[in-house]
């Protein structure tokens, strides 16, 4: 038995646009309803036949859905709670795709305080955005992860967590608090680097732009990859997760330092003793088939 019949996907960029095409491969029968906020999406939706109806309103797209996913900018949840709070059935389930969870708990609950809701997050994406950069396998063999508040109603979080089972995901549930402090130094933290190495190199004005480009073959074409991702999307991030991003942030601002002073002072040994520890870490997210073990990440050279 399905989980949901009629699931409503309000966003329809990169993770949006994903579920619908998921649902379409391993959920065929369900009825999918869309909505995003941009004409222009909505239009090119249509066109993908991404869902079985697009609505031109949150409230519309959500009035018979039995599961709603917000697949909005973290920062932008609470609004669209409030927007479709009216319209949402009584015994629907309400649902997320945000980085963040607390903040977001705290704002849809105060928007929509009867909603039947159930955060989660799927930590799969790419740095590409938009209905077109979506894929059907974004969540097959990634972790999504299912933070219900407390209290929250059980068959509902199994509902939940059977939905992304479905799309191929491996499921864990986990307390929103606990789950932001997780993700601020597995994904918040990398985010912020990348955006400051970048930054920093644009602002070398004895490095022209031409060099970054032509040497970026080394690390610094990675974290490029990083860098490209959403703006929107990890401004509302770090300011919805704060507190855990600054804490996360102080931790490796003190081992930094740490490593400067290794660097300064040649001590080679503690140098190799990190370098091999991490090694170890790189190594085991392999192992769990989080990432690809081939030459060179697994890129293409054809």
């Amino acid at each position: 038995m399905l989980p949901f019949a009629r699931v409503s996907v309000i966003g329809l960029g990169l993770i949006g646009s994903s579920i619908t095409r998921a649902v379409r491969q391993h959920m065929p029968s369900v009825r999918l309803t869309g909505h995003d906020a941009d004409p222009q999406v909505r239009e090119t939706a249509l066109r993908l036949q991404l869902c079985d109806d697009v609505a031109d309103t949150p409230g519309a797209a959500v009035i018979d859905a039995d599961l709603v996913i917000l697949c909005v900018p973290v920062g932008a949840m609470g609004q669209v709670a409030g927007e479709i709070a009216d319209d949402l059935p009584a015994d629907a389930v309400l649902s997320d795709v945000g980085s963040s969870k607390e903040s977001v708990l705290a704002a849809v609950r105060e928007a929509a305080p009867h909603a039947l809701f159930v955060p989660a997050h799927p930590v799969a994406g790419t740095e590409n955005s938009g209905p077109e950069a979506g894929f059907a396998t974004l969540f097959q063999h990634r972790w999504c992860i299912v933070t219900p508040p407390e209290g929250a109603d059980a068959l509902a979080t199994e509902r939940v967590c059977e939905f992304w089972r479905r799309l191929g995901a491996m499921v864990e549930t986990m307390e929103p608090a606990h789950h932001d402090r997780v993700l601020a130094v597995t994904s918040h933290l990398p985010h912020l680097i990348a955006y400051t190495i970048v930054g920093t190199a644009s602002d070398l004005e004895e490095v022209t732009a031409s060099e970054v480009i032509k040497y970026s073959a080394g690390g610094f074409r990675d974290f490029t990859r990083i860098a490209a991702s959403d703006p929107t999307m990890w401004r509302d991030v770090f300011l919805s997760n704060r507190e855990a991003v600054l804490d996360m942030l102080q931790r490796f601002t003190e081992d930094l330092t740490s490593l400067q002073r290794a660097i300064r002072w040649g001590k080679g040994d503690e140098l190799f003793d990190l370098f091999t520890r991490t090694r170890a870490v790189r190594r085991s997210i392999i192992d769990q088939g989080q990432d690809d073990a081939r030459p060179d990440f697994g890129r293409s050279h054809d």
